[in-house]
């Protein structure tokens, strides 16, 4: 059967009607992409009508994929748009790079936020998100760990974590440590096996009460593992989080830096600073004969963050050890201090820490006598 086209699609949208007039003649579709039958799209809407809105994008959904060879739809309702005005507009005065601003909640007791993201999966986000916090951790800073990935969590196997968090009231979880890291994750909840099966608004839902609904203490530092991509989940934590600042993350070929490409542009939008790209997979060295193999290409990703003007927060190897080390729940930065390995991610989370510090910091002001 045929895919659908991008034509076909934005015809049978004209049927979806916001009051007096279709969804299409008010240019409220965006983002529209059509891959192997599964279509993805945005509508933007007034931030305000956002809860009212729903049976309008679940109409969206159905009419597209009443089209024939259509196997999925994904509509969101997104507010970029007015919020990109809203950035625009003239202001009294300067604001930080990394504001609240708007809507963003501040998470009581944690002092910075940092969203692990990358533009596509396995990649090994997941992988250094975790490593990165247990190097925080490892230079004396109060961590979290927030796993942001509802379909697929990783930080319970990774960190070696399989009880359920704890409450004292019936309403504020207790997040579980290990590692001298506070941790939260849905995978804490449900079995390994169980899927996800939950729409958009559902699972932004669960993301705030992930990281609201948490005594987290008294944190220096909130690593938070996104979902891969850059759908809603993503863009909604980047509107509504006030993140200090994103790692990207990303391997080398082509391939995987256009995706890393998509999501640094988004953190950019919502007015969020790219902390810097870390290239994974970067190369491997065989265990056996020390011969160095550039499996997926090298350097890309130091060069791409030249291009678009970000800082280049280092290499991290294609190794076994972070493999196996990962997937016994004991992450190598912190069971092997030691290693190489280890090392770099420590390297990274100390320029890290270095360009959120100097993101934070007042800029000088000059002063006329």
């Amino acid at each position: 059967m045929a895919e659908p086209t991008e034509q076909s699609i934005l015809e049978a949208l004209h049927a979806v009607r916001d009051g007096d007039s279709d969804i299409i003649s008010r240019n409220m579709v965006s983002g529209l992409a059509v891959r192997g039958g599964h279509v993805r799209f945005a509508i933007e809407v007034d931030p305000a009508r956002g809860a009212a809105l729903e049976p309008l994008r679940q109409m969206a959904e159905r009419v597209v994929g009443a089209l024939p060879g259509v196997l999925s739809v994904t509509a969101v309702l997104t507010a970029e748009r007015a919020m990109q005005a809203k950035q625009a507009a003239p202001k009294p005065q300067a604001r930080p790079e990394a504001p609240t601003g708007e809507g963003r909640k501040t998470v009581p007791g944690v002092k910075h936020i940092i969203a692990v993201a990358s533009g596509k999966g396995g990649v090994g986000k997941s992988t250094t998100a975790v490593n990165l916090a247990l190097a925080f951790a490892a230079a004396g800073r109060k961590v979290g760990l927030l796993d942001a990935d509802i379909y697929g969590p990783s930080v319970p196997r990774m960190m070696g974590i399989n009880r359920r968090p704890e409450s004292k009231d019936g309403k504020t979880l207790i997040p579980p440590v290990n590692f001298g890291i506070a941790c939260m994750s849905i995978g804490f909840m449900i079995g390994e096996d169980t899927p996800m099966i939950w729409r958009g608004p559902m699972v932004m839902s669960a993301l705030q009460q992930m990281l609201y609904d948490v005594d987290w203490g008294q944190r220096d530092v909130l690593v938070v593992d996104l979902p891969p991509g850059t759908g809603d989940a993503q863009l909604t934590m980047a509107q509504r989080v006030p993140l200090a600042g994103a790692v990207i993350v990303s391997t080398p070929q082509d391939i995987a830096l256009i995706d890393a490409r998509k999501g640094l542009n988004m953190f950019r939008k919502v007015s969020v600073p790219v902390l810097g790209i870390v290239e994974n997979m970067s190369f491997f060295l065989c265990p056996h004969c020390g011969e160095r193999s550039e499996i997926f290409g090298h350097g890309g990703a130091r060069e791409e963050a030249g291009k678009l003007g970000v800082p280049f927060l280092g290499e991290v190897p294609l190794h076994l050890d972070i493999r196996t080390t990962s997937d016994e729940g004991t992450p190598i930065v912190a069971t092997r201090p030691e290693a190489p390995q280890s090392q770099i991610y420590r390297q990274i989370a100390e320029r890290v820490w270095a360009e959120l510090d100097g993101a934070q910091r007042p800029k000088p002001r000059i002063v006329v006598q």
